[in-house]
């Protein structure tokens, strides 16, 4: 059974930092594309950031850039580190991970998700 399991979120003050995590299991997703995503009520989910299982390229939303950094290790654990959080990047992030090894941000790309993690940042 294929699993991605997120940890990390919680509550933080604007100008602090989280850092994410996703542990994957049951089957290899070393040459897999895989990403972040968020979600707040109402919203469709967007492409927060993710990165080649090759390479290790990493692509970024336009919010998140200078201020987040996407990491994956060789067990093809996924992170987020975030820093200078803002109350808009309150919502639920999610780890999503898709057979291709290529970049994509639609979250209909992506055939593996976790249970996603609530990031909450208070003014």
């Amino acid at each position: 059974q294929v699993q991605l399991v997120e940890s990390g979120g919680g509550l933080v003050q604007a100008g602090g930092s989280l850092r994410l995590s996703c542990a994957a299991s049951g089957r290899t997703f070393s040459a897999s594309y895989m990403g972040w995503f968020r979600q707040t009520p109402g919203k469709e989910r967007e492409f927060v950031a993710g990165i080649e299982g090759g390479y290790g390229y990493a692509d970024y939303a336009g919010f998140a850039q200078g201020r987040f950094t996407v990491l994956r290790d060789a067990k093809s654990t996924l992170y987020l580190e975030m820093n200078n959080l803002k109350p808009e990047d309150t919502a639920v992030y999610y780890c999503a991970a898709r057979s291709s090894d290529e970049f994509d941000a639609s979250e209909s790309s992506y055939s593996y998700w976790g249970q996603g993690t609530q990031v909450t940042v208070s003014s």
